[in-house]
């Protein structure tokens, strides 16, 4: 919400990750930026990879959007990165939107 609160809308998705980085930082909270995650596939690890935008106490995937609204494609987007690591809670935050706008999921 500082993030949000300092910066309002406009900005494109990398400007929100950086500063959201920088305010991880100052609330102590241990996160991997732009972690990779493989995918498996009958036990074959594919080459594809995704990226989550945070991993935060290795636990749970946080995902940021910059967008005019969320629709199912970006829930569908962090579910798939959450099978993917069998981690089971995921924040999908926009900071497009006039008010900071978010869903946590929960496998």
């Amino acid at each position: 919400m500082a993030v949000h609160r300092e910066l309002g809308q406009g900005f494109l998705e990398p400007v929100y990750q950086e500063a959201l980085a920088i305010e991880f930082g100052y609330q102590g909270i241990p996160f991997v930026r732009e972690q990779e995650l493989s995918i498996m596939y009958r036990g074959v690890e594919l080459n594809k990879l995704y990226k989550a935008d945070f991993v935060c106490y290795n636990s749970i995937i946080v995902e940021l959007k910059a967008l005019s609204d969320l629709n199912n494609d970006h829930v569908a987007q962090l579910i798939n990165y959450l099978k993917a690591t069998n981690l089971k809670v995921g924040l999908l935050i926009n900071f497009g939107e006039s008010s900071l706008k978010y869903k946590r999921l929960v496998l």
